[in-house]
């Protein structure tokens, strides 16, 4: 399979005919043509313009003008010129059955009719009808070697080798693509040999012949060398790398990843220097137009200077509407400074509130573990295993209570800047379930609490990992923390649908009301209570299961009765 995926990512590559490298040669030789006609007919107008936009690739225009020179009925001699004219332009605007209608229509007197056959060959190549596309180039190989230099039909054993290549005929492509490039050699033409090269090389890779691709994939990445085109430049270097990783060369295959990424940043800025300089073209036209538009504005003032009491008060009204456009937007930027303020001091009380509880639970955490140790001090004195094993296991909890706090308050910090790294892959829930079961063996051992992965084993999540193990880490804290001693915890899984599916986290806990609830499900809510107004936690932890959650586009619900336990379901993606 994974061979398979390298050669059709090569064939999208590299598996292409020739056309732009002969069209300026036969646009030659057809300008010359119509050059002739235009000195013979110099009173057909719309042939005239057709020819001019046909040569500034203006081609909706040249389809116009010459529809409206074969309307007109006169010069029966310009009929074959305009029918090729639209043939070739529907062929630019890629509708081409209409472009094989036209060249059709196109008589065999006409004198450059081996250049129709190469423009039918080229449209069946581009319709997939590669037998059609033979027929027409075929036409075009029985031409003289004296013919084919005359119309210049350089591509034409390079397109043959690609037909016979797509209908698998591999010899027969074989002997075309040699040929092409044996010819390009002579001509020197680095681009197009590049290309023939690559052909070549898809032709072997294709037939599994390993040793024989590869030179000459290597072959038209050394040439690229001496080319300017950073497209070709990025291709071979990208192809290069499909090599590499499929002879596992994983190393070599990244150093050509890395340059063909570098071409494409090239070619990027490359194309936004040509869009400056086309912008700053365009704003110098403008610039030039605007200033004969004041001259002309300016003259009309002189002519006209009894009118300037008119323009005076056309004048003053443009100042009393600037003045009143100023005020209403000094309004609305008003408007939008108290809305930022409020937000702002909104976010700052959130932020004090957030630091204020921390704080506390902090310096709680470490009150305790110092009154601990000062008590582990003591034990020690008198040797008491017992006292010393139940500190040291209190002392424990504090730390990782402490630890938790600060954990939660790092991702947090990470969500809010949007700087926590975020990539969404398969993921198997039921070993996820197993391995945050193995983290915190020790602290269900210490309660007795007794836990069970009843998952189904077949469910796999579309997700981020690591933010999952973070929600269910805290949401098994917070199960372990609020269970009593001989408690169960359970991990249950609900199919929903073929898209989504539940996953349950059930406890036997203290539980907690509808009020608590409905506080810790709303956003941005950091300090939950009991109901004698003993403070449970910050409730960070929690909010930073919502936004986590919902970053994997799911739901957050929690069913719970006091002294009955909790249900925490979450909804997540399936992998499809």
């Amino acid at each position: 399979m994974f061979r398979t995926k390298l050669i059709l990512s090569l064939l999208l590559l590299f598996l292409s005919f020739s056309v732009s490298s002969q069209e300026k040669y036969n646009n030659d030789l057809l300008n010359s043509e119509l050059n002739k006609k235009m000195l013979k007919f110099k009173d057909e107008i719309n042939f005239k313009k057709a020819q001019q936009f046909f040569f500034q690739k203006n081609w909706d225009s040249t389809l116009v003008y010459s529809m409206k020179q074969l309307n007109s009925g006169k010069v029966k001699e310009l009929k074959d010129y305009c029918h090729f004219l639209r043939g070739s332009s529907f062929r630019e605007l890629k509708l081409f059955e209409e472009a094989k209608k036209e060249f059709n229509l196109l008589s065999k007197e006409f004198i450059l009719y081996p250049l129709v056959y190469n423009n039918l060959g080229i449209i069946s190549l581009e319709l997939k009808d590669f037998k059609k596309s033979i027929y027409y180039f075929n036409k075009l190989e029985q031409l003289s070697d004296k013919d084919q230099k005359k119309y210049y039909i350089k591509s034409l054993h390079e397109n043959l080798g690609v037909c016979y290549l797509h209908l698998n005929k591999f010899s027969q492509a074989e002997t075309y693509f040699l040929k092409s490039s044996e010819i390009l050699k002579l001509e020197k033409d680095t681009i197009s040999l590049i290309g023939s090269y690559n052909n070549i090389a898809n032709l072997y890779y294709q037939q599994y012949k390993d040793n024989l691709a590869i030179p000459y994939f290597e072959k038209a990445y050394l040439l690229s060398a001496k080319v300017k085109d950073f497209e070709v430049k990025r291709q071979t270097a990208k192809n290069m790398s499909v090599v590499e990783e499929n002879r596992n060369n994983f190393k070599a295959a990244l150093t050509y990843r890395k340059e063909s990424e570098q071409w494409k940043d090239s070619l990027n800025n490359q194309n936004k220097i040509w869009a400056v300089a086309d912008f700053e073209k365009k704003f110098a036209v403008a610039q030039k137009q605007k200033e004969i538009k004041v001259l002309q504005v300016e003259n009309k003032l002189k002519n006209t200077q009894r009118n300037s009491l008119f323009f005076s008060a056309v004048g003053l009204l443009l100042i009393l509407t600037g003045g009143v456009y100023l005020y209403a937007q000094k309004v609305r930027n008003g408007k939008t400074i108290l809305r930022q303020k409020n937000k702002l001091d909104e976010l700052n009380a959130t932020k004090d509130q957030l630091f204020s509880i921390v704080s506390h639970d902090l310096r709680s955490s470490v009150n305790a573990l110092k009154t601990s140790n000062a008590k582990l001090s003591a034990t020690l004195e008198t040797k008491n295993y017992d006292e010393l094993s139940h500190l040291i296991i209190q002392n424990s909890g504090i730390a990782n209570g402490a630890y938790s706090l600060l954990d939660n308050l790092l991702h947090w910090a990470l969500l809010q800047t949007k700087q926590l790294y975020f990539h969404k892959e398969s993921v198997h829930l039921h070993s996820v379930i197993q391995q945050i079961e193995y983290n915190y063996k020790p602290l269900l051992v210490d309660k007795s609490i007794d836990f069970e992965n009843l998952v189904s084993k077949n469910i796999f999540l579309f997700v981020d990992l690591d933010s999952l193990k973070i929600v269910f880490r805290n949401l098994l804290d917070n199960a372990i923390k609020f269970s009593n001693e001989n408690g169960q915890i359970k991990f249950l899984s609900n199919d929903l649908d073929s898209d989504y599916c539940q996953v349950i986290i059930q406890d036997t806990g203290i539980g907690m009301s509808e009020k608590t609830i409905t506080e810790l499900l709303q956003e941005g809510e950091l300090l939950a209570k009991k109901g004698n107004s003993e403070i449970i936690g910050t409730g960070l932890g929690l909010q930073l299961c919502k936004q986590m959650i919902a970053k994997n586009n799911g739901t957050f619900t929690i069913e719970s009765e006091p002294n009955k336990g909790t249900k925490m379901i979450i909804t997540l993606p399936k992998n499809k």
